[in-house]
């Protein structure tokens, strides 16, 4: 059986969305065992079992990006997966699924407060330094005073050591970004919740929720791409019902 998360949040009875564990596929050894991730080096006969484990508990087949850490958004509004890059998706039509694949970094769903539009965004730190939150919210067209996001599990601040290179693309992008680096040796830690909140609140998006999740030291729950390198992945996924 599906162990996932479910957001956290006054969403309108119609919006269905969750995150999924690592917990209750068919993959083995380093990919146990729900892993999603068809690129991910798993045996594909595992990952065909696991995506249709997946589809008994959605409407249709999740429309699949080619995620790239960028920050185009597809907008699929009832027509197929977008073959060129996208790190995110968003929809208005019920019973299209919105879906992105992560293992550390951060997935955000979005969807409005009147139930007539989501959104999935693949937020790793590339992602969120070149806009793709920005850029998700502005492709829902509406006023993101009338929008939610819930912030699913990520990578967490005590675990995400980077370079002065990230430091600097952050720091150097808007000094309020500085809130979410603490020194860390000749090191930083990065908290991408911290960003993706501070990035969400200068779009006017108020009403944000999530971040406690930390991918890379629950083992037992999720996927972790810093922790292990050759791993699954976890999809998370938003829709509007019929």
């Amino acid at each position: 059986m599906i162990e996932y998360l479910k957001p956290d949040w006054t969403a309108p009875a119609n919006v269905r969305a969750f995150t999924t564990t690592r917990k209750g596929g068919f993959s083995q050894g380093r990919w146990s065992s729900l892993n999603l991730g068809g690129n991910s080096g798993d045996d594909p006969q595992h990952i065909e079992q696991n995506l249709r484990l997946l589809q008994t508990s959605l409407p249709s087949a999740p429309c699949w990006l080619n995620q790239v850490h960028g920050a185009n958004v597809a907008k699929l509004n009832g027509h197929t997966s977008p073959e060129t890059g996208a790190d995110a998706a968003t929809s208005n039509v019920a019973g299209q699924v919105c879906a992105i694949l992560s293992a550390d970094c951060l997935p955000v769903l979005f969807c409005d407060r009147s139930g007539t539009r989501v959104a999935a965004a693949h937020a790793g730190w590339r992602g969120l330094a070149a806009g793709v939150l920005e850029a998700t919210v502005a492709a829902m067209g509406c006023h993101p005073g009338d929008l939610m996001a819930w912030l699913g599990p990520a990578i967490g601040p005590r675990a995400f050591e980077v370079g002065e290179d990230v430091f600097e693309t952050f720091a150097g992008a808007d000094s309020g970004n500085l809130a979410a680096f603490k020194r860390h040796g000749n090191r930083w830690l990065a908290d991408l919740y911290q960003l993706a909140r501070i990035k969400l609140a200068k779009t006017g998006l108020e009403q944000v929720t999530g971040g406690e999740q930390c991918t890379f030291t629950d083992n037992c729950r999720f996927f972790s791409y810093r922790r292990d390198g050759l791993t699954g992945r976890m999809a998370s996924v938003i829709w509007l019902t019929v």
